[in-house]
């Protein structure tokens, strides 16, 4: 049990000491970006979609008379 607990102290130590975290700034804008390019590119399947269905109905339509 105290090796468990000795490892936990340890990765702690490391996390705080030896890591270089990215700023809080950085982050922010980060998460900016992939958000606004997650809705673009939402917007875009969207209107594939939309093209396509329609294509595919006209040419139902068409083979159907």
């Amino acid at each position: 049990m105290s090796a468990i607990i000795s490892y936990i102290k340890e990765s702690f130590e490391e996390l705080t000491n030896n890591v270089s975290w990215t700023p809080r700034a950085r982050i922010a804008m980060l998460v900016v970006v992939v958000l606004v390019f997650s809705v673009l590119f939402s917007i875009l399947i969207w209107g594939a979609d939309t093209v396509l269905s329609k294509v595919v109905g006209f040419y139902f339509k068409l083979i159907n008379g």
